[in-house]
């Protein structure tokens, strides 16, 4: 027997389907076919984010692909229609928010047609840069600032700001999305409102961002966005967050008492804006009292000599030539998304790239364990650098990457780690705090459930272990070579 759920023109029943309707530009009813769809960009709890380019005019969007299944099993379908609602009332009058150009749907999924921001997201800069210089900070801080007022001049406040949801387009402008946890203040501002009541003893966001007063009773406001800003600034300017704990609830309890301290060298003029945003009372946050919307932000000394009515082209942040993230969509896919073409698809990008010239490739079929002493010396000096070589043991890391470590219903990032000795550690990328290693033993082998799920199994436990970017077989194919190089009547 199906269920089906109906929302605002949402037919989530995988078995009927049941057209949205798109945007009033839109003439004829778009469908996944229109589409040739690429890499994946990103996933979230319940959606998929690709990269796919329109068959009829070859632009490039990012579509967002939610399973209807999932929505209605976890009770998502809130977000999804605020989402669509937001994106529906923003339009396409700011230059700072994501746009949505066609929704649409089968009978499986739901497809939202976003803006594709070719340069990918702050997050990914800080990651590559460790921080951004004080004229990038002020600029890009400008942006947001000028994103939230648009936002909040139209009732809604967004709930998830953090440096991963803000993008950067072509031209290096900054893009806000994922409006997930959006609340439509004309809509839910009523303490009667039945969806924050479900919502009493829980959170919307993400740990490090959320404010105090969202911890406490879980009302949030357009102050709780200007607390994020603080915690944007701080991050964007040291490369740390402010609040950060071996666990959330640690972390929760120092954004409660407001714990927190500026390393050293921190510019003088941001960390007094910082603290006049980053304050456990909403009403006393810098531009909460403001007649007119954020004049105070506007006026702080961080801001001296901004021109807010055009604040001119981005700073240069590094040499924009060399785009080493650039996503291309192979010219041989066919249109259309289904279960087959999308596990082609990544299958399809498994191979990485051609190494550059310059560098001297391996031979064929060497293993990553056939390093000779010397070149594992060199490696073990030059992987000093890497923020994760603390957590290791001076062991060589062989393999790294991002990693979701799935325990029962719930998944949590992680940063695994594989090296020679053999371990296979994982890390909390979030706080840094080391959360563990695989056990190896003769008995250990791996698993490849598809090009994204993975399984290590042990003499006492299945580890269930999903890769966002696709790479599962790389990884199995890994963890076997270090396991053939020290047990190898095993293998």
């Amino acid at each position: 027997m199906c269920v089906c759920l109906e929302v605002h023109g949402f037919s989530l029943c995988p078995s009927v389907n049941f057209n949205m309707t798109p945007p009033a530009e839109e003439v004829r009813k778009r469908t996944p076919s229109d589409y040739i769809f690429g890499k994946v960009l990103g996933e979230g709890s319940f959606s998929t984010v690709y990269l796919a380019k329109d068959i009829h005019t070859n632009k490039e969007y990012a579509i967002k692909v939610l399973e209807k299944a999932h929505i209605i099993r976890e009770k998502k379908t809130e977000n999804v229609m605020r989402e669509k609602e937001v994106l529906r009332i923003l339009g396409n009058s700011s230059p700072y928010f994501v746009r949505l150009y066609w929704t649409f749907q089968d009978p499986e999924r739901l497809y939202f047609v976003l803006s594709y921001a070719k340069n990918g997201d702050v997050l990914s800069q800080l990651e590559k840069q460790q921080c951004l210089s004080i004229e990038c900070a002020r600029y890009y801080t400008s942006e947001l600032i000028l994103g939230l007022e648009f936002l909040h001049d139209r009732g809604i406040v967004h709930r998830d700001l953090k440096p991963e949801n803000l993008l950067f387009q072509e031209n290096w402008h900054l893009l806000i999305t994922d409006l997930g946890s959006a609340k439509i203040m004309t809509d839910c501002d009523n303490e009667n409102d039945d969806f924050d009541k479900r919502r009493r003893n829980s959170f919307v966001g993400t740990a490090q961002f959320v404010s105090p007063e969202m911890l406490t009773d879980t009302s949030s406001s357009y102050e709780s966005d200007l607390w994020a800003l603080g915690c944007i600034i701080y991050q964007i300017v040291s490369g740390v967050m402010p609040f950060r704990g071996g666990s959330e609830y640690l972390v929760f309890q120092k954004i409660l008492k407001l714990l927190y301290d500026f390393p050293e060298g921190f510019d003088r003029v941001a960390k007094d804006l910082v603290e006049k945003l980053l304050v456990i009372d909403p009403r006393q946050r810098l531009g909460a009292n403001d007649e007119k919307r954020y004049t105070s932000l506007r006026d702080h000394a961080f801001f001296n000599g901004q021109n807010w009515d055009d604040l001119g082209p981005p700073p240069a942040m590094f040499d924009t030539s060399d785009e080493p993230n650039a996503k291309i969509i192979p010219d041989h896919l066919e249109p259309g998304l289904d279960e087959e073409k999308a596990s082609r698809l990544h299958l399809d990008l498994l191979t990485p790239p051609p190494e550059p010239p310059s560098r001297k490739k391996s031979p064929p079929n060497r293993r990553i364990t056939d390093l000779t002493p010397l070149e594992i010396q060199q490696r073990l000096e030059a992987q000093k650098s890497n923020i994760y070589h603390s957590f290791v043991e001076d062991n060589l890391i062989v393999k790294q990457g991002v990693v979701d470590k799935r325990k029962g219903l719930f998944a949590r990032r992680r940063v695994f780690l594989l090296t020679l000795g053999p371990h296979l550690y994982y890390v909390d990328p979030v706080t840094m705090t080391f959360k563990g290693e695989v056990p190896w033993s003769a008995d250990m082998r791996t698993e490849a459930k598809n090009f994204k799920t993975f399984f290590v199994h042990t003499p006492n436990r299945k580890y269930y272990l999903e890769d966002p970017e696709g790479y599962a077989l790389e990884w199995c194919k890994a963890i076997d070579d270090v396991k053939s190089y020290y047990y190898p009547e095993k293998t």
